[in-house]
């Protein structure tokens, strides 16, 4: 197998080694036009096989491109970059192998990872409200509701554990309080129900990443999305105004 080939031959950690076969799956789904799975969805799913010589066919350099652009909106520039490296390491690894002849990587260039710093332009009203109806898991629509009432950044949000809450209240403890409006606290005691302490927003892994919910978001937002790519979590945390 083409893959387990190069990673052998990079010689690497166990950790180094999950990381590539994860960027190098997350490619294949690109190359047979289809999103990578997300959240909980990405475990354990399979991904496509694709035929080498398929990263010497005529379109390829356009799927990859346009597939790196919209990781680059989920992901932000650092991780879509280490992804691009790796492809390119094994792009170059099975050409010395004789098993390519092209490169279809020559017109996709890394990201300045300033890029991912910039300000995105925010949701609009109805943008917005198109996403918090969107029919998603508990754990989404309560984190998407709570980051744009409360106006805090994603990383403040994510990092709440359930002993923060002051649910009867509608805020956070602690003197830099975060408030929330109705929807969160609708959704809030049914997020923490029958748990006591705790990260609030969990994974089966342990606490939600801001990866794992940049990624769930793009994906989600797919639909509303009229170029079919998905928003970036940081607009909808833009459309909340002044961070607290």
């Amino acid at each position: 197998m083409a893959v387990e080939g190069f990673v052998a031959a990079a010689e690497l950690g166990a950790g180094s080694r999950r990381v590539y076969r994860i960027a190098l799956a997350t490619w294949a789904w690109s190359l047979v036009d289809k999103a990578p799975p997300v959240g909980e969805g990405r475990r354990g799913a399979t991904p496509p096989t694709v035929p080498l010589g398929l990263l010497d066919a005529p379109r390829t350099a356009e799927r990859l491109r346009e597939a790196f652009r919209a990781r680059a909106g989920a992901v932000g520039a650092r991780t879509a970059n280490r992804e691009l490296s790796i492809l390119a390491a094994a792009l170059n690894w099975w050409r010395e192998q004789g098993w390519l002849t092209g490169d279809p990587l020559s017109a996709v260039s890394r990201l300045p990872t300033s890029a991912a710093r910039q300000p995105e332009p925010r949701l609009d009203a109805g943008q917005v409200r198109a996403v918090l109806g969107l029919p998603v898991p508990l754990r989404e629509k309560a984190f998407w509701h709570l980051l744009h009432e409360s106006g805090a950044s994603i990383e403040r949000v994510l990092a709440l554990d359930i002993g923060d809450l002051d649910l009867a209240g509608r805020r956070s403890r602690g003197r830099a309080a975060l408030h929330w409006g109705e929807g969160a606290a609708a959704l809030l005691p049914l997020l923490t129900l029958g748990r006591l302490d705790g990260p609030l927003f969990v994974t089966g892994r342990g606490r939600l990443s801001y990866r794992r919910a940049a990624e769930v978001f793009t994906a989600a937002t797919r639909p509303l999305d009229p170029q079919g790519r998905g928003w970036t979590l940081r607009r909808l945390a833009a459309a909340a105004g002044p961070r607290t």
